[in-house]
């Protein structure tokens, strides 16, 4: 465990740019088709970005597909289904993508009639691109670390956990990649990169971090 790390964490905060894509969905079978034709930032904006326009866990239905087919098309049996999905666990996002359409069309072969929305609103797909900003907050020790975490927005804790995973394609968190590689702090960098965000939301993630980082800090070693 080293006191002071030569090269500092950065926290950078993020902003979402979105963009209608002018593609909307009235039946289960439409939705299917496009899903498997929108970019993947369409995907990642309906399923992995959602935590950032919901601080807290979206409740049974975690991305915006099971949504929509539950709520405006009245089909929970599907919605469902897809609440379940963790878009955490996946590889890539064609690996995500793959499954919501195998089980859409699954769920399409098991009844007759398409279920379509009636009295609803119609799917409209949208993508978007996360722009990294400086948060102005820089930490050089676990003390540092630990009150920086504590202070900074929830958009920054999604930034250094799953966008580094998911699109910058980092095989760890940027909070774990610091702290097991500046600090030699591996125990703690283990329990930070187990942490999920689609299990409890982003302040779930940042009351976790820190109750690590306290018990370092008290115990005085890598815990």
């Amino acid at each position: 465990m080293l006191e002071r790390a030569q090269e500092p964490f950065e926290f950078c905060c993020c902003i979402e740019l979105r963009q209608m894509l002018g593609l909307k969905a009235e039946t289960e079978k439409e939705l299917a088709g496009l899903i498997q034709q929108v970019p993947l930032d369409s995907i990642y904006y309906h399923t992995c970005s959602l935590l950032i326009r919901h601080r807290y866990r979206a409740g049974t239905f975690s991305n915006d597909f099971a949504t929509w087919l539950a709520v405006q098309v009245g089909d929970r049996v599907l919605g469902e289904r897809l609440a379940v999905l963790d878009p955490f666990s996946f590889d890539t996002l064609v690996d995500l993508r793959d499954e919501i359409v195998s089980i859409i069309d699954s769920h399409l072969k098991s009844i007759v009639v398409v279920p379509r929305v009636v009295y609803g609103e119609s799917f409209n797909f949208v993508q978007s691109r996360i722009v990294a900003v400086p948060a102005g907050m820089v930490a050089h020790t676990l003390e540092e670390f630990r009150q920086a975490v504590s202070e900074i927005d929830d958009r920054t804790i999604y930034y250094h956990t799953l966008e580094a995973r998911v699109r910058r394609k980092h095989r760890q968190n940027d909070f774990s990649a610091w702290l097991r590689d500046r600090l030699s702090l591996p125990a703690l960098a283990a329990r930070i990169e187990a942490l999920n965000p689609f299990t409890g939301g982003l302040e779930w993630v940042r009351i976790q971090m820190l109750a690590s980082c306290d018990q370092v800090l008290i115990q005085g070693r890598d815990l």
